[in-house]
């Protein structure tokens, strides 16, 4: 059993500031891979350019959400500069702090917020909504668990798994028979848009299967 403090608690069972902004100045989705979280971070500027409203969305543990919760209450009132100055730890003590297992919880708000300050910045979008973030994450796992099951032996078709078989349909697809010209030059513009990294176009693929799935939509 972790050890928790009061305002951790209070934090994970009341989180401040819930929600979406409409029309946000900044907004960044994260997740990690290592716990499976995933969180999405907003921000509106006020008319003296200072943080005037934070909201968030998590899917996680205790952890995740008081940080995420914690780090909305940080940043209100601030500049983008005072902001993006906030540090994991800090975010850690502002909840009296965390335990050593449950620190990865404030790297992922200190990551969610420094992403939103580059979305208002640059314009550049790192937005992806909860559940596509989510997807992307299982379709990850399900690709490094092969990996790990397997060792060197992940691409090797002669023992059977997802890696090796999607490796070597991607290898192979020109002489396979039963795919039409178009879905042959489908995936040769995948391979180049994904520089031949097998892995970015099995997850590609797997968030396309769930959603499609999902809508009772053909495959």
């Amino acid at each position: 059993m972790w050890n928790y403090s009061e305002k951790m608690m209070d934090h994970f069972r009341n989180p401040r500031n819930v929600g979406t902004i409409d029309k946000p100045d900044g907004t960044a989705t994260v997740g990690s891979l290592a716990c499976g979280d995933a969180l999405t971070f907003q921000f509106k500027l006020g008319p003296d350019g200072r943080i005037a409203d934070a909201k968030f969305q998590t899917f996680g543990c205790a952890s995740a959400i008081a940080s995420s919760s914690a780090l909305t209450e940080m940043v209100i009132g601030k500049t983008l500069e005072e902001a993006s100055k906030i540090t994991n730890k800090e975010i850690a003590d502002y909840l009296g702090g965390l335990p050593p297992q449950k620190m990865h919880c404030s790297v992922m708000g200190r990551e969610a917020l420094e992403a939103a300050i580059k979305n208002f910045k640059t314009g550049e979008n790192s937005d992806r909504n909860l559940e596509d973030t989510m997807l992307n994450m299982c379709a990850q796992f399900r690709w490094e668990m092969c990996r790990r099951i397997q060792g060197v032996r992940y691409a090797d078709v002669s023992e059977p798994s997802l890696t090796s078989e999607y490796t070597n349909y991607l290898q192979f697809y020109r002489k396979n028979g039963y795919l039409s010209a178009d879905i042959k030059e489908r995936i040769k513009m995948s391979l180049q848009k994904a520089r031949n990294d097998y892995k970015v176009i099995f997850m590609n693929d797997y968030e396309k299967y769930i959603q499609n799935e999902a809508f009772g939509m053909p495959r």
